[in-house]
């Protein structure tokens, strides 16, 4: 398909969003959001792949919470496109009251090895559903508020987390934390 502009349109959102002849606010407030949205989707999708390499993981996702500890899973990165989890929204009768008021407080969460650590059988059930035998997670507080979770995982064999990992998933939950492109599109 090919798209030429004419003297009538606009190039990209930038271009409509300055526009002076633009006379419909509601389709600037529209082009302003899709633009936040976009830098919103591509700072994380960066973060998340770059965390993976460092990482040296099968799967770093971000679980993103739309309701009240309701959430899901909306960016994922993987080192293989048959361990995705896109989409999935968690076993809500797991995630109770407590562990999101532990999260909100920046509990971290390092599982070595789900077959072997003390977890709620719940919880283990839910991880072999997924395929995970180590997970690593961390909170990403949002305006004092728990937005998500940033989770790394290690699908094959156990892992122990050493002081770097945690320290790279603190530096990149703590960069959407504090990124424009997301706390203007929580507004």
């Amino acid at each position: 398909m090919n798209f030429s502009s004419t003297p009538n349109e606009f190039n990209n959102i930038e271009d409509f969003e300055h526009k002076p002849d633009s006379a419909d606010p509601g389709l600037q407030r529209f082009a302003l959001r899709l633009k936040t949205s976009m830098g919103r989707d591509t700072l994380i999708q960066k973060e998340l792949d770059k965390l993976r390499t460092q990482l040296k993981c099968d799967r770093v996702v971000l679980y993103y919470f739309y309701s009240q500890w309701k959430g899901q899973v909306t960016f994922e990165s993987l080192s293989n496109a048959t361990l995705s989890i896109y989409g999935s929204t968690g076993a809500d009768e797991c995630f109770n009251h407590q562990y999101a008021q532990d999260y909100q407080k920046g509990r971290i969460t390092a599982i070595t090895d789900i077959e072997t650590e003390a977890i709620h059988p719940c919880h283990q059930n839910f991880l072999r559903s997924l395929s995970i035998r180590a997970n690593l997670v961390v909170p990403v507080i949002v305006s004092n508020e728990l937005w998500g979770l940033l989770i790394a995982h290690h699908c094959q064999h156990p892992h122990v987390w050493n002081s770097a990992e945690l320290d790279g998933m603190k530096v990149v939950a703590e960069t959407l934390s504090t990124a424009p492109e997301i706390i203007d599109f929580k507004k």
